[in-house]
């Protein structure tokens, strides 16, 4: 398979219906109905072409470390592997990078959701005048997650700009999947500091901390251990791409183990730079156990989102 692109017909089409037939034997194994995969990036194309152009030219927030987009491809030709893949349902991860984008992102994603009925309806904010409202009737139009990114967004969580909308979601109880450990390259907003002030003004917040807070992954897990509504996904984490720039402490994995039921998958498909089966066995390669994997790849998510 193309790291660049992948064709409907020919050699790409064979190597892409010998991936999918993997990552279903993974699941099928465990028993499980498929998999729930909560970071996954869906947006306007010509915003999704931005982002892999960034990737493309070794941006700053990549840290410099070379990124192939290995699923390169249309948006329907997207949603399609996900199925093939057997994934129940994911998200469409989507995120400004100014004021006065996140309305607009949200109004593409109501419509994206409209027509993708296996796409939980994901929405966006960014700390600007406004915010709470326009996060309130994304509410109200059916938002089932909303991505935050501190990283992209280079804003501080704890703005006070932000609070209303905190405070909003946790009383909606809308899980917020958010980007704010340091890697692949530290903001001046990353790690776990800013994020902790706001768990401690909102302390039932549901938030998904991404990348399993890659690489304070060690503060993550206490904030996790501290508030009973944190969870981590495990975007591109354990994967070895990730272990050679930030590698997981083996000394945490019984830390890890034992949060079981608040770990949820994630792969960052279609933006990841190895194929999707990769993910799942670098999870599986941890031996925290079936039960472990099976919470984490399907009944984790769905018992969170009531879907799948």
């Amino acid at each position: 398979m193309s790291d660049h692109h992948m064709a409907p017909a020919g050699p790409d089409a064979v190597g892409r219906s010998v991936e999918a037939a993997e990552v279903r034997r993974f699941w099928q194994g465990l028993g499980l109905p498929g998999l729930v995969d909560v970071h996954t990036h869906f947006m306007p194309e010509r915003v999704l072409r931005k982002v892999w152009d960034y990737f493309d030219a070794l941006g700053p927030l990549t840290g410099g470390v070379e990124w192939p987009i290995t699923y390169r491809a249309e948006e329907d030709e997207r949603t399609v592997l996900l199925r093939e893949f057997g994934v129940r349902a994911f998200t469409a991860m989507l995120y400004p990078h100014k004021p006065g984008m996140a309305q607009w992102l949200n109004g593409w994603a109501v419509d994206f959701a409209r027509r993708t009925p296996d796409c939980l309806h994901t929405s966006t904010l960014f700390p600007e005048p406004g915010a709470e409202a326009y996060v309130r009737r994304a509410v109200e139009e059916g938002a089932r997650v909303f991505k935050a990114h501190v990283q992209v967004g280079a804003y501080d969580p704890a703005d006070e700009l932000l609070d209303g909308v905190w405070g909003l979601l946790a009383e909606a109880q809308v899980p917020v999947v958010i980007h704010c450990g340091s890697g692949p390259a530290p903001g001046k907003h990353t790690g776990p500091g800013p994020i902790a002030r706001v768990l401690a003004r909102h302390p039932r917040l549901r938030l998904v901390v991404a990348h399993m807070g890659m690489p304070e992954y060690e503060d993550f897990l206490d904030l996790a251990e501290r508030y009973d509504e944190v969870r981590l996904d495990t975007t591109m984490a354990f994967t070895d791409f990730s272990e050679r720039l930030a590698p997981f402490p083996r000394r945490a994995l019984p830390r890890l183990a034992g949060l079981g039921d608040r770990i949820l998958l994630g792969s960052d498909f279609p933006n990841i730079p190895y194929p999707y089966v990769h993910q799942l066995r670098a999870l599986e390669r941890l031996e925290l156990g079936d039960g472990w994997l099976r919470g984490v790849c399907h009944d984790n998510a769905a018992r969170l989102f009531a879907a799948a």
